[in-house]
């Protein structure tokens, strides 16, 4: 089954992305797995602190990932697999990719503008060439509808 792999944040390139990806999917046969990235926490002195801020961070993870899902359901009828990751980001993307070779595709927005972050430019820069499957990279600036002619 082709499977697309979707980085799902709060930018709204997620949601262009995650929406060609479920397109796709859904006119291929295939599935969608949401991965959500949870960036480690600065140091904070006091262990409660700290784990309030984790654990506020989960959450706010969990929810996020849950309304992308209950979205790509409501469209697509498709059922994502959604999985949470904690710590570097880039590091968290080659792990999910090398447990899951089915993979067909990454699939990431780019910002409409500005500079893309640290995540999308290392694997569009310097590890475009070792990735284990080919790189979408999804205009965060295409309309619904262009999404839908293209996917």
């Amino acid at each position: 089954m082709r499977t697309y792999l979707v980085v799902v944040d709060e930018g709204e390139e997620a949601r262009v992305a995650l929406r060609f990806a479920a397109r796709r999917a859904a006119k291929t046969g295939g599935a969608v797995d949401i991965l959500t990235l949870i960036p480690p926490p600065e140091f904070v002195q006091w262990g409660g602190v700290q784990a309030a801020m984790e654990e506020e961070a989960r959450l706010r993870a969990e929810a996020l990932v849950a309304q992308a899902a209950g979205e790509l359901i409501e469209e697509t009828g498709l059922n994502p697999s959604i999985t949470v990751r904690y710590g570097d980001p880039v590091e968290a993307v080659r792990a999910v990719l090398a447990d899951r070779p089915e993979t067909a595709a990454l699939v990431m927005g780019a910002p409409a503008s500005g500079t893309p972050g640290v995540l999308l430019t290392t694997i569009a820069g310097a590890d475009a060439g070792r990735m284990p499957c080919p790189v979408m990279i999804i205009p965060g600036s295409l309309s619904d509808a262009a999404l839908d002619r293209l996917s």
